[in-house]
């Protein structure tokens, strides 16, 4: 394989351009060409594509985003467009393509290698919501940036003895949800793998301020519901009035931690390798501190399990 292709698709994360780095500087070391197809798989239908060399990638690593930007593309879930992109990808002479990003993206990359296009996954999303590796790239980052924005909130909260609601993203999974909870002292943590009870969260807060605890921190994954419906739960069942913060976007962007720099480069790094042994249908992801790669089709047979541990740790230690 001499020529081989790169994207990213779906909701950016930090560290995408680590990975995207690292999948041109190993194949660069190896001989084989590296094409940047911009814009995701609308940019695969399209033939948007530009060689990139060592001094392209250079200066990324550190950057949050994509430099090869991303989109959603509902025509590629067609067969004839998933074909007139394998033919861009035939006449430019690119054999393999690594794609960066989530579940969508997997599937994507999955219906491609079913008509002949090699292809290997590499997980990148800050929801750490793929199935088959522990962490994806982003995942830290957002964490850390939940925590901080939860220390500022709690500031406030302790100035003014208030109850702050924080809604956090991780679309169906709860693990930014969970562990920024655990990490930041939460009182309580909702997330979509465990019921919820109302009557005990109340307990909890009740509990505090027995102790002369004016102020508590709610972390909710957006997942279970908003927190303005939360808020007003609360208040219509114990006429407790609450502050609401919704980080949104803000968990998408910034510079990537040493963790996704690191991961990054290895999963990007491994990636290639696959291709260049011969390997499609494949997708790279994290186990024990290991690099290591699985079939793309566990994402339609397994799904991502929170560690419920931290949930009953966080429980304990909230008390």
């Amino acid at each position: 394989m001499k020529r081989i292709g790169v994207l990213t698709s779906g909701g950016d994360s930090p560290g995408m351009n680590a990975a995207i780095r690292a999948v041109v500087r190993k194949a660069n070391y190896h001989g084989v060409e590296v094409f940047g197809i911009y814009h995701g798989y609308e940019g695969f239908i399209k033939g948007k594509m530009e060689l990139l060399d060592l001094g392209s990638v250079g200066g990324i690593i550190q950057r949050g985003g994509t430099k090869l930007f991303s989109s959603r593309c509902p025509e590629f879930k067609e067969k004839k467009y998933q074909l007139q992109g394998i033919e861009k990808m035939k006449e430019a002479g690119i054999e393999g393509l690594v794609v960066i990003g989530g579940d969508g993206s997997f599937r994507g990359a999955y219906e491609l290698t079913k008509l002949g296009l090699a292809c290997i996954g590499v997980p990148a999303t800050i929801d750490n919501d793929i199935a088959g590796t522990e962490f994806t790239i982003g995942f830290d980052t957002a964490l850390n940036t939940v925590v901080s924005a939860i220390d500022k909130i709690r500031d406030t909260a302790t100035s003014h003895e208030n109850t702050f609601i924080i809604e956090v993203m991780g679309r169906d999974a709860g693990d930014i949800a969970l562990w920024s909870g655990l990490a930041a002292g939460a009182e309580s943590v909702i997330i979509p793998e465990e019921p919820y009870d109302l009557d005990d969260i109340i307990t909890r807060m009740k509990r505090g301020e027995a102790r002369n605890k004016k102020h508590s921190i709610i972390i909710v994954a957006e997942g279970v519901m908003p927190a303005s419906k939360l808020a007003n739960m609360l208040k219509e069942k114990a006429g407790i009035e609450t502050r609401i913060t919704v980080l949104g976007h803000i968990q998408r962007g910034g510079s990537p931690s040493a963790f996704d720099r690191v991961l990054a480069s290895r999963l990007g790094a491994r990636a290639v390798e696959l291709l260049l042994e011969g390997k499609t249908s494949r997708a790279v992801g994290i186990k024990n501190h290991q690099v290591y790669d699985y079939d793309l089709r566990e994402i339609f047979t397994a799904k991502h399990k929170a560690d419920t541990s931290l949930y009953t740790l966080s429980k304990e230690l909230s008390i």
